[in-house]
């Protein structure tokens, strides 16, 4: 009888983890709710919102030619993303996407189980009704590659799309590069924002 009711309750524990674990994804989920943004930066239809990242950083230029003189060129983010609580979620660079051969991409990396993620922008908006004065663009990102962390961690693997909101800062200096000398120069120029990502 003993052997019969474990069986039974082992059953019946296997039956329920999927079960909890599908439940636990969907509370998630539904925790978090995706900010108005405009209409040109919404994710594709049946994607929902399941993590959403503050990030603290800078926005990196490097001083180049151009065609009509010198320009500020953005060569990369470098920020760490944060959860409500204030505890280290992501941190977020420029790093070359195995999936397309090594193509530079901005890039995502869990800060516990180092799964990862490329994306490229698909649409960006300064749309002034939603973008602070002096602020970066908003954005919205197509990831474009994902990989699993080295224990298989995939918290972000599942991700298809990638909001940058609630800029604020982060755009190129206005001097500074205006002369062959300044060629070289690197602008490290701090920035925040909120970085909302989504899966299927």
């Amino acid at each position: 009888m003993l052997r019969k009711t474990t069986l039974t309750l082992a059953l019946t524990t296997l039956l329920f983890v999927p079960v909890a674990i599908e439940l636990a994804h969907a509370a998630e989920a539904d925790d978090v709710i995706p900010p108005a943004v405009p209409s040109t930066l919404q994710p594709p239809a049946g994607q929902i919102a399941f993590l959403i990242g503050h990030a603290s950083g800078t926005q990196n230029y490097s001083c180049l030619p151009s065609a009509t003189g010198f320009v500020w060129t953005l060569f990369g983010p470098q920020a760490t993303l944060f959860n409500d609580g204030a505890d280290q979620l992501i941190t977020h660079f420029l790093s070359a996407n195995p999936i397309e051969n090594g193509t530079a991409r901005a890039t995502w990396q869990h800060s516990r189980d180092t799964s990862t993620v490329w994306a490229v922008a698909s649409a960006t908006s300064s749309d002034a009704n939603f973008v602070a004065p002096g602020a970066i663009p908003w954005l919205l990102l197509r990831v474009t590659g994902a990989q699993y962390g080295p224990s298989l961690g995939d918290k972000l693997v599942r991700t298809k799309s990638i909001q940058r909101v609630n800029t604020a800062g982060g755009i190129a200096p206005a001097a500074g590069c205006s002369a062959p000398s300044d060629v070289g120069k690197k602008a490290l120029v701090p920035y925040t924002a909120d970085y909302v990502f989504y899966r299927e």
